[in-house]
Parts: C-alpha cells; structure tokens; sequence
C-alpha cells in the first residue's frame, strides 16, 4: 500500500476529495496532511477523517525559505510517504525541496496551463475575454505551475462572470480530476488525459 502526504494551506476541499477517494482497492492511503498555516480549516477535517496532521507555519521562519522547506522535509519525511500531492499549498517551493521528491509531487492548479501560472487565475482569464476556463493537473517540477500536465477540465466562462462565480464551476472539475490523476499516477501512469 503507497502512501501520500497532502500539503494545504486553507479548507482542504481538495484534500477531502483525495483521502475520501483512498479505500477500498484504491493503491494509497493518506499518511499526513500539512499545512503552512495553524488556522487552516483543513487540518480538523483531516483529523475527523483519521489522517494525522502536522504544522510548520511559515510565519516563523521570516522568509527564510530553506529553513522553512527543510523544516516541511523533516515532518513529511517522518511519515515515510510515497507521493506528495499539493491541494492548495501556497507556498513556492525551492528547488532543493523538488529535486529532494523529484517524480512524486503532483499539483492542482485552476487554470488552462500553461495560461495562468501563479495567482488570480480566474481574474485573469475574464479579464484576458477567454471563453473558457478550467484546471490542471500536473507533475511538479523546478518551473512554477511548468510541470507536465496530466489532466485538464474545462469550464465555460459565462457572460458576467465574476472571478467567485467562475471559481465556484472549476472547484468540482478540480475534485473529479484530482483523485482520477492520482489513482492513475500511482499506478505508473502519466498520459495526460482531458476531460
């Protein structure tokens, strides 16, 4: 049975939808979920479900970044895990944490990548007059939001939308394909697959 750590950063809607696709013959069980933030609404959730939680706020590591990753390395590693899958973690990774879980991170991220990387994805596509929005799913790599993709699904942008309303449709896209990508990426693989 492989193992996988969630790092959050808020509600952890993303995590819920992974751990609760993790039974049955499913290949993986969660082994922790994380987050950067102590008051993220995702770590009760991860409790009430059985998972075990950790903190490593960043706040305390006044912007040291390595000091802050090895910390984040220390708490995943004590769990042994074999994939980590990032369901809204806002923090950049270095490139020192990366290549120390080289071929094992997977991301969601709400956009058409490789439109969008970064933040106010949703702001940005209305505003660009897209007629389409949606999410990714993708390898992590060293380049921010560059990794490969390995899934896709796809949104109308409707007339009027506000970035809320616009979120509001991907939110569900992003928790159909996330589980699907990771059962898949667990089982060796990394086609890409639209949805």
């Amino acid at each position: 049975m492989k193992r996988v750590a969630i790092l959050i950063s808020g509600g952890g809607s993303n995590m819920v939808s992974l751990a609760k696709s993790m039974t049955g013959d499913h290949p993986a069980r969660p082994c922790l979920v994380l987050s950067n933030r102590p008051e993220a609404g995702g770590l009760a959730k991860a409790a009430d479900m059985g998972i075990p939680t950790a903190v490593v706020d960043h706040t305390e590591f006044k912007g040291d970044r390595a000091a802050f990753d090895a910390a984040v390395i220390a708490a995943i590693d004590a769990h042994a895990p074999d994939v980590l899958a990032l369901a809204g973690f806002m923090r950049i990774l270095t490139p020192e944490f990366i290549a120390h879980y080289e071929g094992r991170i997977l991301n969601i991220h709400p956009s058409l990548l490789p439109k969008y990387k970064g933040l106010h994805t949703h702001a940005r596509a209305i505003e660009a007059g897209d007629k389409e929005a949606g999410c990714s799913v993708h390898e992590v790599t060293a380049e921010l939001d560059g990794g490969p993709i390995l899934a896709q699904a796809r949104v109308p942008i409707l007339e009027g939308d506000t970035p809320e309303a616009l979120a509001a449709r991907v939110l569900p896209k992003e928790h159909e394909i996330y589980p699907a990508t990771l059962r898949r990426f667990l089982d060796g693989d990394r086609s890409r697959v639209d949805y």
